[in-house]
Protein backbone atom coordinates (compact mmCIF):
# COMPACT_ATOMS: atom_id res chain seq x y z
CA UNK A 1 0.00 0.00 0.00
CA UNK A 2 1.65 3.49 -0.68
CA UNK A 3 0.33 6.09 1.05
CA UNK A 4 -0.25 9.23 -0.56
CA UNK A 5 1.31 12.71 1.39
CA UNK A 6 0.00 15.74 0.67
CA UNK A 7 3.54 16.61 -0.27
CA UNK A 8 3.84 13.50 -2.13
CA UNK A 9 6.18 14.52 -5.48
CA UNK A 10 6.08 12.23 -8.01
CA UNK A 11 9.56 11.24 -8.38
CA UNK A 12 8.91 10.48 -4.65
CA UNK A 13 6.60 7.53 -6.83
CA UNK A 14 9.68 6.62 -9.05
CA UNK A 15 11.80 6.10 -6.60
CA UNK A 16 9.45 4.23 -4.48
CA UNK A 17 10.47 0.64 -4.31
CA UNK A 18 7.03 -0.29 -2.64
CA UNK A 19 5.30 1.31 -5.16
CA UNK A 20 3.40 -1.17 -8.09
CA UNK A 21 2.35 0.69 -10.65
CA UNK A 22 0.30 -2.22 -11.90
CA UNK A 23 -2.11 -1.43 -8.71
CA UNK A 24 -3.19 1.64 -10.48
CA UNK A 25 -4.59 2.86 -13.72
CA UNK A 26 -2.76 6.46 -13.26
CA UNK A 27 -2.83 9.93 -10.66
CA UNK A 28 -4.29 12.91 -10.43
CA UNK A 29 -1.42 15.33 -10.01
CA UNK A 30 -0.55 19.16 -9.40
CA UNK A 31 2.06 21.10 -11.18
CA UNK A 32 3.36 24.24 -9.89
CA UNK A 33 5.85 26.53 -12.23
CA UNK A 34 8.44 27.73 -9.39
CA UNK A 35 9.62 31.20 -11.00
CA UNK A 36 6.20 32.43 -11.62
CA UNK A 37 4.01 29.79 -9.48
CA UNK A 38 1.26 29.51 -11.63
CA UNK A 39 -0.16 26.26 -11.49
CA UNK A 40 -1.50 23.25 -13.74
CA UNK A 41 -3.97 20.29 -12.69
CA UNK A 42 -4.58 17.39 -14.69
CA UNK A 43 -4.21 13.71 -14.66
CA UNK A 44 -2.13 11.13 -16.34
CA UNK A 45 -2.58 7.32 -16.47
CA UNK A 46 0.26 4.82 -16.34
CA UNK A 47 -0.43 2.74 -19.59
CA UNK A 48 -2.35 3.21 -23.05
CA UNK A 49 -3.56 1.21 -25.79
CA UNK A 50 -1.85 1.08 -29.28
CA UNK A 51 -2.77 -1.07 -32.09
CA UNK A 52 0.10 -2.75 -34.39
CA UNK A 53 -0.42 -3.79 -37.74
CA UNK A 54 -0.07 -7.73 -37.66
CA UNK A 55 3.07 -9.88 -39.65
CA UNK A 56 3.15 -12.08 -42.22
CA UNK A 57 3.99 -14.50 -39.86
CA UNK A 58 1.47 -13.51 -37.05
CA UNK A 59 -1.06 -13.45 -39.53
CA UNK A 60 -0.25 -17.06 -40.95
CA UNK A 61 -0.70 -18.19 -36.72
CA UNK A 62 -4.36 -17.49 -36.70
CA UNK A 63 -6.82 -20.07 -37.02
CA UNK A 64 -9.18 -19.72 -40.01
CA UNK A 65 -12.83 -19.09 -38.70
CA UNK A 66 -15.77 -17.78 -39.69
CA UNK A 67 -15.43 -13.76 -40.57
CA UNK A 68 -13.12 -11.34 -41.22
CA UNK A 69 -9.56 -11.98 -39.73
CA UNK A 70 -7.97 -9.66 -38.04
CA UNK A 71 -5.35 -7.20 -39.36
CA UNK A 72 -4.32 -5.32 -35.93
CA UNK A 73 -3.24 -6.34 -32.58
CA UNK A 74 -4.02 -4.58 -28.95
CA UNK A 75 -0.50 -3.32 -27.63
CA UNK A 76 -0.56 -2.05 -23.91
CA UNK A 77 2.78 0.22 -22.96
CA UNK A 78 3.72 2.54 -20.08
CA UNK A 79 2.68 5.90 -20.80
CA UNK A 80 5.77 9.19 -20.40
CA UNK A 81 4.20 9.42 -16.84
CA UNK A 82 7.87 9.61 -15.12
CA UNK A 83 8.72 12.84 -17.59
CA UNK A 84 5.04 13.98 -18.21
CA UNK A 85 4.46 17.64 -16.42
CA UNK A 86 1.12 18.84 -18.22
CA UNK A 87 -0.66 19.35 -21.21
CA UNK A 88 -1.00 23.29 -21.27
CA UNK A 89 1.50 24.71 -23.97
CA UNK A 90 2.86 26.90 -21.13
CA UNK A 91 3.92 24.11 -18.87
CA UNK A 92 5.83 22.09 -21.96
CA UNK A 93 7.60 25.29 -22.95
CA UNK A 94 9.12 25.48 -19.70
CA UNK A 95 11.90 23.92 -18.25
CA UNK A 96 11.44 20.63 -15.74
CA UNK A 97 14.50 22.19 -13.40
CA UNK A 98 11.96 24.86 -13.22
CA UNK A 99 8.99 22.77 -12.47
CA UNK A 100 7.08 20.59 -9.19
CA UNK A 101 5.29 17.90 -9.75
CA UNK A 102 2.80 16.83 -6.32
CA UNK A 103 0.38 13.76 -6.70
CA UNK A 104 -3.01 14.74 -5.52
CA UNK A 105 -4.48 11.09 -5.65
CA UNK A 106 -4.02 7.89 -7.07
CA UNK A 107 -6.51 6.11 -8.51
CA UNK A 108 -7.60 2.44 -9.75
CA UNK A 109 -10.12 3.28 -12.39
CA UNK A 110 -10.71 4.91 -15.20
CA UNK A 111 -13.52 6.65 -14.20
CA UNK A 112 -12.14 7.27 -10.45
CA UNK A 113 -8.92 8.86 -12.58
CA UNK A 114 -12.08 11.08 -14.50
CA UNK A 115 -14.02 12.21 -11.55
CA UNK A 116 -10.87 12.87 -9.26
CA UNK A 117 -9.38 15.17 -11.72
CA UNK A 118 -12.91 17.67 -11.97
CA UNK A 119 -13.28 17.11 -8.46
CA UNK A 120 -9.90 18.79 -8.18
CA UNK A 121 -10.76 21.14 -11.13
CA UNK A 122 -13.34 22.25 -9.52
CA UNK A 123 -12.59 22.64 -5.80
CA UNK A 124 -8.89 24.59 -6.86
CA UNK A 125 -11.39 26.76 -8.83
CA UNK A 126 -8.95 26.77 -11.90
CA UNK A 127 -11.26 29.05 -14.43
CA UNK A 128 -11.63 31.58 -12.38
CA UNK A 129 -7.67 32.04 -10.48
CA UNK A 130 -5.47 33.51 -12.56
CA UNK A 131 -2.71 31.39 -11.02
CA UNK A 132 -3.94 28.38 -12.96
CA UNK A 133 -2.74 27.59 -16.36
CA UNK A 134 -5.93 25.30 -16.91
CA UNK A 135 -8.57 26.73 -19.15
CA UNK A 136 -10.98 24.08 -19.27
CA UNK A 137 -12.60 21.33 -17.63
CA UNK A 138 -13.54 18.52 -19.08
CA UNK A 139 -13.67 20.39 -22.36
CA UNK A 140 -16.76 21.69 -21.47
CA UNK A 141 -16.82 24.18 -19.33
CA UNK A 142 -14.26 27.04 -20.59
CA UNK A 143 -12.60 30.34 -18.64
CA UNK A 144 -13.26 32.29 -21.86
CA UNK A 145 -17.00 31.78 -21.35
CA UNK A 146 -17.49 32.58 -17.43
CA UNK A 147 -18.60 36.14 -16.88
CA UNK A 148 -16.38 36.79 -13.50
CA UNK A 149 -18.17 40.08 -11.69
Amino acid sequence: MVYISPAMKVEDLINNPDFVIEDFVGYVYITTHIPTNRQYVGRKAFFHNTTKKLGKKELAEIPVTKGRRPTKKSITKESDWKTYYGSATEIKLCKPEDMMRHVLRLCKTKKELTYYEAKYLFQYNVLEDSRFINDNILGKFYSKDLILS
